[in-house]
């Protein structure tokens, strides 16, 4: 029998790639391009989560992010002074929101970065995964085929994080990200995954007490860590082969060698460190799951979160 995290796997794969008559096919239905349905659907039930977002930078920035001279030098130097209809900035800055699947392709900046952001396009999984007739397991299984992406989705969320804040999102034009770089657009070569997913953004209601935000334990801080560079090492390597810009290439290196040196000490890691990509990131992540690294990579944590 397939244990739980293989289903999930398998039920990605087909996802990506059962197609039919030019529309993929899940559980029986044919589903177009996913679309955001905004924060506030994710809150008909993730109340706690939903209040704690709202006071994040990612959710305040939807009102001034763009009324900045450098955002809106930005937006200009990628092609439309307009942050929210600028297609380079909307890919990182902003949800976009659609009402149903026939506007999705005009959809709109509703709020800033949001659930969706990191989760996924809801339009096809939401149903899914409300329906608590079905068993938990199934749920999960078609639902990750959907296109959600589960808080214990580790390496995935981390990747996700990584891709707009190492400037690093395969969604946008390498030269337009390089663009970007060149002309001042924020970038840190040391953003570190667990310093800025467990402050002010922190959403961790799980059993046994669905009331209250958990702080991760040494040993899952020490585990959320090295994935978080794992993610960095790899979004890094991928930028590094699509651009040709050498400002951009710097950046991208700073980013390959922090990470490197954050994982030079985890023994499970030295595959990914000599072969950088997706598959062995993946793999680094399943054989650490259950460790307690924090003697290893504890000196490295930080001590104080955003």
């Amino acid at each position: 029998m397939f244990s739980l995290q293989n289903k999930i796997i398998v039920a990605a794969i087909a996802g990506m790639f059962l197609i039919l008559g030019g529309a993929v096919i899940l559980s029986g239905q044919s589903m177009a391009e996913p679309f955001n349905q905004g924060p506030k659907k994710c809150a008909e039930c993730h109340k706690a989560e939903f209040q704690i977002w709202e006071e994040t930078k990612h959710a305040k920035s939807f009102k001034k992010v763009h009324k900045s001279k450098l955002a809106k030098a930005l937006a200009k130097a990628t092609g439309n002074k307009s942050m929210k209809k600028n297609e380079t900035c909307v890919q990182c800055h902003y949800t976009l929101v659609a009402k149903d699947a026939a506007s999705a392709a005009k959809a709109k900046p509703k709020a800033g970065p949001s659930c969706e952001s990191c989760h996924g396009a809801s339009s096809d999984w939401f149903t899914i995964h409300n329906n608590r007739a079905e068993p938990k397991d199934e749920r999960i299984v078609a639902a990750t085929a959907a296109g959600m992406r589960w808080s214990f989705d580790r390496y995935g969320i981390a990747e996700n994080c990584n891709e707009c804040h190492g400037l690093a999102n395969a969604n946008i034009d390498p030269e337009k990200l390089a663009i970007m770089l060149e002309n001042g657009h924020p970038a840190k070569p040391d953003w570190e995954y667990v310093k800025y997913s467990q402050g002010s953004i922190r959403h961790r209601f799980y059993p046994p007490d669905m009331t209250k935000n958990a702080e991760m334990t040494p040993a899952e801080m020490s585990r959320a860590f090295v994935v978080g560079q794992a993610a960095k090492l790899v979004s890094a390597t991928i930028a590094i082969s699509r651009s040709g810009s050498p400002k951009f290439i710097e950046f991208q290196q700073a980013r390959a060698e922090a990470a490197r040196a954050a994982l030079s000490g985890v023994d499970a890691a030295k595959t990914l460190i000599e072969n950088p990509n997706r598959e062995n990131a993946v793999a680094l992540t399943a054989a650490i799951k259950d460790q307690d690294l924090s003697g290893t990579v504890g000196g490295l944590l930080p001590t104080e979160f955003k």
